[in-house]
């Protein structure tokens, strides 16, 4: 005996299969219709992959240079406040901080004895000359310091020793080399004991630095140490009306907590021994400045600078998300008929919108992706060919993606509703 399904049961389950699409498959199509036109796709990819790129490697470049910036800062102390002279001006043209001779050696000694939280303090004069043992020379910068520069500017010694109170008092003809200074005169020769004409002046060669690198604008490999007074009174001849010139002081204070209270300190002592009065106007002949001050500078300028290329690279992705809706709507036209076709057999609405739907976020995730890859190599390459500190954030790793994903959203809901909303009729009629 044969059992006849009810026809009206059998159009039901026909309808429902048409109509009930899982997510795979739609998924399916969607790869498949974009692989159909590769070109294209590639294409239209370009405008999100180069966003996100741009993202990706800006904000690790910026984050690999501030970090190389701020080791190098960091070793100038993150604990020390400098002192600088103020500017001379010569034919109307300022010569830049530390050229007058607003500052004193007795300026130190007074911060020294006067200002609480002060731990130490150093004072410091410093020129370039030209320096010779027997036939080498070079031209270096000499910097004329007391017995506590080295203490408050983490200067060790490889080899011999810094010079001592009494060398200082006496304004002793010692030096100590940077190492650079060491290998451009002796090379593996031994340099201690030896002597060495700066300037035409033989000094005798106390001991030798260790290796530090570049802070900032200065080299201390590159520099050559001897006593403040020396220098003065030898080299200079610098002398203000009271006492030994300066251009500049370091204190190191006893917690960095204190740098606000040691810069009040020190501010209002100098204006004492100046004279300098602000409530008639006056102006401070000295600046003070710290590493934390220009760690919080730079962190600011590379903050605006990554914001200016964020928003490059965000004109960009919208660019990409543009260039997605127009291919879309063009595929639109060109599928009427497939989408007329599927609505014949009893495709929903929901079934259309979803798969154009789901061919834009496709493009632009696999944008994405690729986007964060590249952006992470060109990081990469970056920091080895620069040489600053390779840094990723997992935050620009998660925007990357997640705005590649939103744009294939927005730039895929007007072309999915076009194709959705299409009268199955008037898109059969198309050629």
């Amino acid at each position: 005996m044969v059992v006849k399904a009810h026809p009206r049961k059998t159009h039901l389950a026909t309808q429902h299969r048409l109509t009930s699409v899982s997510t795979f498959e739609i998924l399916e199509m969607a790869i498949a219709a974009l692989w159909n036109n590769k070109l294209r796709t590639a294409l239209t990819m370009m405008g999100v992959i180069i966003g996100i790129t741009a993202v990706i490697a800006v904000t690790s470049v910026g984050q690999g240079v501030q970090a190389a910036t701020e080791a190098n800062l960091q070793g100038l102390g993150a604990d020390i406040l400098r002192v600088r002279a103020g500017a001379s001006n010569s034919g109307n043209v300022n010569q830049g901080r530390g050229s007058a001779t607003t500052l004193t050696w007795s300026d130190a000694q007074a911060i020294a004895s006067q200002v609480s939280v002060a731990d130490r303090v150093t004072a410091y004069l410093e020129q370039n000359a030209q320096v010779v043992y027997g036939q080498n020379n070079t031209s270096t910068t000499v910097l004329g310091s007391d017995i506590d520069y080295a203490a408050v500017n983490n200067i060790t010694l490889q080899s011999g020793r810094f010079f001592n109170e009494k060398e200082l008092n006496e304004a002793q003809a010692v030096a100590v080399l940077g190492p650079t200074v060491k290998t451009d005169l002796f090379g593996s020769e031994e340099a201690i004991g030896k002597s060495i004409r700066i300037q035409g002046e033989r000094y005798s060669v106390l001991g030798i630095a260790d290796e530090k690198g570049a802070q900032g604008r200065s080299n201390p490999d590159e520099q050559i140490y001897v006593p403040l007074t020396n220098m003065s009174a030898r080299l200079v001849g610098n002398n203000a009306l009271s006492g030994i010139a300066v251009q500049g002081i370091s204190v190191k204070v006893s917690e960095q907590e204190m740098l606000e209270a040691a810069d009040f300190q020190i501010s209002n002592l100098l204006r004492v021994r100046h004279r300098i009065y602000p409530s008639r106007g006056d102006d401070d002949d000295f600046e003070i400045v710290s590493a934390a001050d220009l760690v919080a500078t730079l962190t600011s300028t590379v903050g605006l600078f990554s914001v200016m290329v964020a928003a490059i690279a965000a004109i960009s992705l919208i660019v990409g998300g543009i260039g997605i809706a127009n291919i879309m709507l063009v595929s639109v036209v060109e599928r009427t008929r497939e989408i007329g076709i599927r609505k014949a057999v009893g495709a929903t609405n929901q079934a259309i919108l979803s798969q154009f739907l789901v061919e834009a976020i496709v493009i632009s995730a696999v944008g994405g992706v690729l986007g964060v890859g590249l952006g992470i190599a060109i990081a990469r390459i970056a920091s080895t060919l620069f040489d600053f500190p390779f840094v990723i954030s997992l935050w620009a790793i998660v925007l990357g993606v997640g705005l590649s994903f939103a744009i294939g959203i927005i730039a895929g809901v007007i072309p999915a509703r076009s194709a959705a909303r299409l009268d199955p009729i008037i898109a059969l009629r198309s050629n």
